[in-house]
């Protein structure tokens, strides 16, 4: 994926985007500044689950890969943004539609920048809440980010510190 991506772009894509799609799960929009995303996970044949509720895994899958993707981007370029960790409450079940909102705030955004400056690692926390349209709290979702600045090459001339 091109870094360049504009969010609005990004977001028609992801409706598209088979494993979503197949799920039921919509994005309904990218911030233009990368600060927020809105999602939402319909209720359907291909995600109910055996007691006709939203399937565990469709609440996951809607919430995976938003907060990586606006840390990516917010940060820009030269930083390293993986996913590390996860963990999943389900709080009530699902009858319907469901949505999770993502809310990226500068101050996060400077503790990251803050906590790699000196080319270590940071291994933030995000928060989620999926909830029913009626704001039912359906579930919680935590992601843990790895989050580090690129290395830079050597210069010509300049030797490496492993050397």
């Amino acid at each position: 994926m091109a870094r360049s991506v504009r969010p609005a772009a990004l977001a028609r894509l992801m409706r598209w985007w088979p494993p979503f799609r197949c799920a039921g799960i919509q994005v309904l929009g990218i911030a233009d500044d990368w600060s927020a995303a809105r999602v939402r996970l319909r209720l359907g044949r291909l995600n109910r689950n055996l007691f006709g509720t939203q399937f565990g895994g469709s609440l996951y899958s809607m919430c995976d890969p938003f907060w990586a993707l606006l840390v990516l981007h917010r940060l820009g370029g030269g930083y390293l943004v993986w996913d590390k960790a996860a963990e999943i409450e389900y709080v009530s079940p699902g009858r319907g539609d469901v949505f999770a909102e993502f809310e990226l705030t500068e101050e996060r955004v400077a503790e990251i920048r803050a906590a790699t400056e000196g080319g270590g690692k940071a291994l933030p926390w995000f928060d989620c809440t999926v909830v029913a349209a009626d704001g039912t709290v359906v579930a919680r979702v935590r992601k843990q980010l790895y989050v580090r600045r690129k290395r830079q090459p050597s210069q010509p001339g300049r030797t490496s510190p492993d050397s």
